[in-house]
């Protein structure tokens, strides 16, 4: 079985080596049980499925959210000679009957299908005579009410289970925090599921928190300027200011396409076609745009404005870099928007629960741009990966703050919320620690505690601050389900016992001034001409067949060649990414530029 993996990775996805947990999760599927899947954007999640499927005897139907998606995926899979296909509104009758033709001659290994079609009675019914392997359910955390983009039509996936017990299930998602994977479980019914947690890192995306300054456009330009005509995103809060800005880029010169939910659905298809093919530079949205954005080139992401949640924001970032090569997350952060954000979400008609749950993920995204830590470490320890190693590659870690010994601060924190229970959230315990008069803390005895008054001599917001670090220090969580109360984590232990000594950001409680630029990330080795000279034919060969450039090769795919110059069939099976079918399809056109290159320069 083990050889058999192997040969199919190579001959189907051009790939030598799994990458970590997918062989597992491969297994698992093969032997017939459910799992949940959590994966980075990039880390390789759809693999997981889509191996399988070219082994198990019948179809695996992979439930998708998006239209655009699913045209991505299937183009992508049909590019390297596997037989997929999709059914949605965009198909007419004939079509759709068509592609049902070749699942009833067993000629589809994946159909890619919205919960809204599959779940139609007679869709199930169709499905039932068929056969099917495998259900895989993409972007699952749609499922849960914890999650950041929960969509009532998915919690009526737990169907699939019921009418299909024998057909093993897997949950995928590049987003969700504790309380959201434990519901995606629940909600789905999946039976003594495997479970295959990977880490939340992309060690390649820089990620940088500039201050909003009077004249925002001239710091989006000063960035724009400085990635050399490469792919984008910048995502605004409204649509107004999307119109507004692209604009006044395209007023400057730049490629650039705006989306929104306020433009017809041909416009939108549009644009997107035109940002895929690399006709547009630059696309200038709301949150409308990305979700199963399938292109790996995107070499920056951009936040115009202060993101709502911290999934949105990891979700949206994670666009960049897809192919592995380093990429850039830079958000504007005005400090006004924190509390125009709040009072919207405390007046927003919604249940009190929901508006719990939102105020909750903001105060994270919030804390996030005011961060004094590492960036990463902020965002590894709110998805509960428990991290204390600064990256190098953010803003903070590249212009640090000022550090001093915070152990004995860190020390009053961590007891305060251990002497209250571990029951309460940061702003009681700041109360506490600060020696506050409120009724409340008198009734809770709370005033009787050896803590109570100890961190009076320090103001609210420093203590917000020093709480706010011992959470991205991942001494302390939050536990959403429980009106954000604080609870110690294991590596608390250590510090409270003065054991390991704890160095915090002196916060800046004055408006911070903009950061400096990040020093340039080390740029990877490669003969950049001969890159100019692949990628030109690499949209040459697209153009004729009428698919995005990355579904020839992606960038990353190109940079190995730009490395390694192949000269035969058989070194250029060895790239990363070129598999039988590419090898066959393009690979004379390659490798014929490639040796041309190398005759001319006398490599």
């Amino acid at each position: 079985m083990h050889d058999l993996l192997h040969d199919t990775l190579k001959q189907y996805f051009g790939y030598s080596e799994f990458r970590k947990g997918q062989a597992d999760v491969i297994a698992n599927l093969l032997a017939g049980r459910d799992g949940f899947v959590l994966m980075p954007t990039g880390g390789g999640k759809s693999l997981c499925y889509q191996l399988p499927a070219l082994l198990l005897p019948q179809v695996t139907v992979v439930v998708s959210p998006l239209m655009s998606l699913m045209k991505d995926q299937v183009d992508g899979l049909k590019a390297m000679g596997i037989a997929a296909d999709f059914i949605n509104s965009s198909l007419s009758r004939d079509e759709v009957q068509e592609v049902f033709r070749r699942l009833r001659a067993n000629q589809v290994k994946l159909l890619y299908v919205a919960p809204e079609r599959l779940l139609k009675d007679m869709f199930l019914q169709r499905l039932e005579e068929l056969g099917v392997s495998l259900f895989a359910i993409d972007e699952a955390h749609c499922v849960s009410q914890w999650g950041h983009d929960f969509r009532p039509d998915y919690i009526a996936l737990k169907q699939l289970k019921q009418r299909f017990p024998q057909v093993p299930l897997l949950a995928l998602t590049a987003t969700a925090d504790p309380a959201t994977r434990q519901d995606i479980l629940q909600q789905l019914g999946l039976v003594q599921p495997f479970t295959s947690v990977h880490s939340f890192d992309r060690p390649n995306i820089r990620y940088t928190v500039q201050e909003k300054t009077s004249r925002p456009l001239e710091q989006l330009l000063e960035l724009l300027k400085s990635q050399e005509q490469q792919s984008g995103i910048v995502y605004c809060s409204s649509r107004k200011k999307v119109d507004e800005l692209t604009e006044s880029l395209k007023s400057k010169g730049f490629k650039v396409g705006a989306y929104h939910a306020g433009l017809d659905a041909d416009t939108r298809a549009l644009v997107q076609d035109q940002f895929k093919r690399d006709h547009l530079q630059l696309i200038v949205a709301t949150v409308a745009f990305g979700m199963g954005v399938n292109k790996p080139n995107i070499r920056y992401v951009v936040h115009f404005d202060l993101p709502r949640t911290i999934e949105a924001y990891y979700q949206e970032t994670g666009r960049a870099g897809r192919d592995g090569v380093a990429a850039e997350a830079v958000m504007f952060f005005d400090p006004a928007d924190v509390a125009r954000m709040r009072k919207w979400i405390e007046t927003d008609e919604m249940s009190d629960e929901r508006r719990e749950v939102t105020l909750h993920r903001f105060n994270a995204m919030a804390a996030f741009a005011e961060a004094q830590t590492c960036r990463r470490l902020v965002l590894l320890n709110y998805f509960g990966e428990a991290s204390q190693h600064a990256c190098g590659n953010c803003d903070i870690c590249l212009d640090p703050p000022k550090r001093f010994d915070g152990t004995e601060l860190a020390q009053k924190a961590l007891s305060c919320v251990y002497r209250t229970g571990q029951s309460f959230g940061m702003h009681h315990s700041i109360e506490v620690l600060r020696g506050s008069q409120l009724a409340r803390i008198h009734e809770l005895g709370h005033d009787k505690l050896s803590v109570f008054g100890i961190g009076k001599d320090k103001s609210h917001d420093f203590w917000l601050s020093v709480f706010r670090q011992l959470i991205h220090h991942g001494l302390l969580s939050q536990d959403i389900t429980r009106h954000s109360v604080l609870q110690l984590l294991p590596a608390a232990r250590p510090v409270l016992r003065g054991e390991t000594p704890l160095l915090l950001a002196e916060p800046r409680l004055t408006t911070p001034k903009s950061s400096k630029s990040a020093a340039s990330q080390q740029k990877q080795v490669y003969d950049r001409l001969l890159f100019s000279k692949l990628r030109a034919l690499r949209t040459q060969i697209a153009e004729r067949d009428d698919v995005p450039p990355y579904v020839v090769f992606s960038d990353a795919t190109l940079i190995e060649m730009a490395q390694q110059l192949p000269q035969s069939r058989s070194e250029f099976l060895e790239i990363s990414g070129v598999g039988q079918t590419k090898l066959s399809r393009y690979g004379d056109d390659f490798l014929d530029l490639i040796t041309e290159y190398v005759d001319e320069m006398e490599l």
